[in-house]
This record gives structure tokens, C-alpha cells and sequence, in this order.
């Protein structure tokens, strides 16, 4: 009888925490989108009066709006997961790690997403854009969309306890 030997886990990759969107936030973004594509893609198409410069205009902000709200589907259908070590997709792509965040902000007046947080980093981020879910540009990490705003308030809460956690130290 063969034995098999299951490799462990690091331990820094033990998920902390993860952020799901919210089902509702999700079907109401995704909603929303494809009527105002649909519409705008009718409105151009339909109407027989008007100059086709501006019938073309509203077909290209209509095919736009459906190409943002399938960028929405894809990206939403993910999570986000919290480790000892990093802050990640749950494709595994590594959005930062802790060691690189200088503080959050979660603040009434912070330029965040819904429902989420603001990641102030110490080098520059890789510029991306995930609809509903987090982007990065420069220095600065938002994370929040159409997450669940507990799970992300959850999330900040045990972040800002890492980082609280790792200055002590330092």
C-alpha cells in the first residue's frame, strides 16, 4: 500500500481573512451596466433622426458600458484573501505585501471605494484596475466595490492591528 505525504502549508500562507462581494452589490452593478450598454446600444440603433456622429457616439458608449460591466463579472467572481505576508487575489496574484503598506485609511473623507479601504504603500504598486473588487495606481491600494462591508470592515480592522503590531516591533 502506497503512502501519500501531503506537503504542509507555510504558515504565512494560512488565509487570515477573506472578502467575498456581496451577492446583492454584485447583481446591482452588473444590472445597472447592462441596462444602460443595452439602452444606449438601442437608443443608437433605433433612432432614425440625428446625425450619425452622435448615433456612433452613443453605440461606442454603449458597447463601452457592456465591455466594463463583463470586466465587473470577471473580476467580482473572485475574492480577496489576507495572509501574515500579503494581501492577494484568489488567483494568487499578490495585490502587496504587509511589510510595504504604510496606513490605512478608512475614513469618511478618504478617496476609497464603497464599502472599503485605502492602502497607502511605501513603494510604488503595479497599476491596475479590477472593477468591484480593488485597484492600484501608484502608492495607493483600494480595496471595496461591491464587497461586503462587513468582511472589509473586518478585514481593515485586522490589518491596521498587523501594522500596529509590526511598528511596535520595529
Amino acid at each position: 500500500m502506497k503512502k501519500t505525504v501531503r506537503k504542509k502549508k507555510k504558515k504565512t500562507d494560512e488565509i487570515l481573512i477573506e472578502v467575498y462581494p456581496s451577492i446583492p452589490r454584485r447583481l446591482f452593478a452588473l444590472s445597472s451596466l447592462l441596462v444602460l450598454g443595452l439602452f444606449s446600444i438601442h437608443f443608437a440603433l433605433i433612432r432614425s433622426e440625428g446625425e450619425i456622429g452622435a448615433k456612433l457616439a452613443v453605440l461606442a458608449f454603449g458597447i463601452g458600458v457592456l465591455w466594463v460591466a463583463d470586466r465587473v463579472r470577471r473580476a467580482t467572481s473572485g475574492s480577496l484573501q489576507l495572509t501574515k505576508d500579503t494581501l492577494r487575489h484568489s488567483s494568487g496574484e499578490v495585490l502587496t505585501s504587509v511589510d510595504n503598506i504604510r496606513n490605512l485609511d478608512r475614513g469618511v473623507f478618504a478617496y476609497k471605494p464603497s464599502s472599503g479601504f485605502l492602502l497607502r504603500l511605501e513603494e510604488r504598486g503595479v497599476r491596475r484596475w479590477e472593477p468591484g473588487l480593488w485597484w492600484c495606481t501608484g502608492r495607493r491600494v483600494g480595496v471595496g466595490g461591491v464587497v461586503s462591508a462587513p468582511q472589509a470592515k473586518a478585514m481593515a480592522e485586522l490589518l491596521v492591528h498587523m501594522l500596529a503590531e509590526r511598528d511596535a516591533s520595529a
